[in-house]
């Protein structure tokens, strides 16, 4: 490295110091003051101070009756130049940034890199609710406890609070990283999260959804409608059917569109996904969906006209109507929930858990028939066996059929061996030649007992 581009020193200008030591930065670049390397003293300044950068002499020089302002500015020039050297930037405007200025930066710069930023959103609007106002400078392993406190008040769970936990300490970089760490050592950092709630809904309670899940008005040939006792959304049964047969995920149903789906091959490819490894997986049709699919696809087509390609196969309503309105559905968005559906055709079956427990309930049935780990996994989307045991929830049914399956088989018994007959001895049991028990025991006089 030459001297020039360590540090450019300038040229030397005897000039009359007027001022305070405050001032020394511009005494300092008008040329009295000024480091340069050693060696380069010019003609007429003396050295006052000096300090090594990285094998490197830095020399201080001025005049000689300047020396309190040298040493001030060596002390300068020497953290400049460190910092410059070393690449390292002046970070205390970012310290002195509340954390709500730094979520929302973080949040922006989310969006951009992620496909939703729904969970996020949600995570980073209770961390500026509560310490929003705090400097980041501020915040320290107690904080984070308080908000762990203060948040199992409300009534969160441990799950999503650890989730808020990562998102604060993400966007604090180091500092969050150092907190990690000492919370890390002192088994604090996350929250104790209880066993899953998972369940497989039974043959009993999968029937019912199914029924439920009918449509409460059919269309005669003729015109008249006729109601049924059924739900009134045309898409929840189509998509319980995708998720007790296919396993697909509430957002991989809602984000279908009719090209995914091939009749002729008989196969669903999965777009968008929760993870990779569900990411374009392709899952075979089998006769309870496919007839499914098509009795809802001939209601498509005399609803829209035709299933294009492009359509989503679930479509959803465009924004906020105008008042009194009703809103029409489209089938260039995708419906954006299905809650309200779900939460009728539950109550109506009498049923009691999740719709993403329609997932479990097909990697049980899958267990339970002798599918391989890998093909379960693979119509999944798992990228893990830990995530398949998670999900697999082997019904007690299957265990006492499995039980019952192992019988014990009689063994034949043995042919009785011809043994000589007994002698006298003293010892109390016969034994033959070879050393097998004849299993007849004799008395110390002979006799047999």
């Amino acid at each position: 490295m030459t001297a020039n581009q360590l540090y450019q020193v300038p040229a030397a200008k005897p000039i009359k110091i007027k001022g305070s030591f405050q001032s020394f930065d511009r005494i300092a670049q008008s040329g009295i003051v000024f480091p340069c390397f050693a060696g380069c003293t010019p003609i007429g300044a003396s050295t006052s101070s000096s300090f090594p950068i990285h094998s490197v002499c830095i020399s201080i020089i001025a005049p000689p009756w300047r020396n309190t302002l040298v040493r001030l500015v060596g002390l300068r020039s020497k953290t400049s130049l460190e910092e410059a050297y070393n690449n390292i930037s002046d970070n205390r405007q970012q310290r002195v940034q509340t954390v709500g200025e730094k979520a929302h930066e973080y949040l922006e710069d989310y969006k951009l890199r992620h496909r939703s930023a729904t969970f996020a959103e949600y995570a980073i609007g209770h961390i500026t609710r509560f310490i929003g106002n705090h400097m980041q400078i501020d915040v320290s392993d107690d904080t984070v406890k308080q908000y762990q406190s203060l948040r199992l008040k409300e009534g969160a769970t441990p799950k999503s609070i650890n989730e808020e936990v990562g998102f604060l300490l993400r966007l604090l970089d180091e500092r969050g990283d150092a907190i990690r760490y000492k919370m890390r050592r002192g088994k604090t950092l996350r929250l104790k999260v209880p066993p899953s709630v998972g369940k497989a809904y039974d043959p009993t309670e999968k029937a019912a959804l199914l029924r439920s899940a009918d449509v409460g008005s059919s269309q005669s040939p003729e015109g008249a409608l006729h109601k049924l006792a059924g739900t009134r959304s045309p898409f929840i049964k189509p998509a319980l059917s995708l998720a007790f047969n296919a396993g697909m995920r509430d957002g991989e149903s809602r984000n279908l569109t009719w090209e995914q789906v091939d009749f002729e091959k008989g196969i669903i490819t999965v777009g968008r996904s929760k993870t990779d490894a569900g990411e374009g997986r392709t899952i075979p049709l089998n006769g309870e969906l496919r007839s499914v699919l098509i009795e809802y696809v001939a209601w498509y087509a005399r609803r829209f006209g035709t299933a294009n390609p492009e359509c989503y196969v679930f479509p959803g309503r465009p924004g906020k109507p105008a008042k009194g309105m009703p809103r029409p559905y489209d089938p260039t968005r995708a419906i954006s929930t299905l809650k309200s559906s779900w939460s009728n055709v539950r109550a109506r079956a009498g049923a009691k858990g999740r719709f993403h427990d329609t997932r479990h309930t097909l990697i049980t049935e899958l267990a339970e028939n002798g599918a391989g780990d890998q093909t379960i996994m693979d119509i999944a989307g798992h990228v893990s066996r830990q995530m398949l045991a998670r999900y697999s929830h082997i019904r007690m049914e299957a265990k006492r059929k499995a039980l019952e399956a192992i019988k014990t088989t009689a063994v034949p018994a043995l042919a009785t061996e011809q043994r000589p007959a007994a002698r006298t001895g003293r010892g109390l049991e016969k034994v033959n030649r070879r050393g097998h028990n004849t299993g007849h025991i004799c008395s110390r006089r002979g006799g047999l007992l």
